[in-house]
């Protein structure tokens, strides 16, 4: 009987350990909170596009650019003839 009391005293004892520290933690991090608030970050400003950008345009500047870099040639060595969308 003696071992049953034993592992219900240092169940009990475990849990209020933890129950202690995860007080603790929840403690500290309202004062934190109060000392250093959230401060949304600034919004990014708006891309720049004319009034008539042509988006297929800006899709081959992005291909070609994929494309440069994944082959590791210059840019003006590459010449797209035809794209086409599925």
């Amino acid at each position: 009987m003696s071992l049953v009391i034993s592992s219900v005293y240092i169940s009990i004892l475990a849990m209020g350990v933890i129950f202690v520290v995860l007080g603790t933690l929840i403690g500290l991090i309202k004062i934190l909170d109060r000392c250093f608030p959230y401060q949304a970050p600034s919004p990014a400003p708006p891309a720049r596009s004319s009034a008539g950008a042509d988006p297929e345009g800006e899709h081959l500047a992005v291909i070609h650019a994929v494309l440069s870099r994944h082959l590791g040639t210059d840019p003006s060595q590459i010449h797209l003839t035809r794209v086409s969308s599925p």
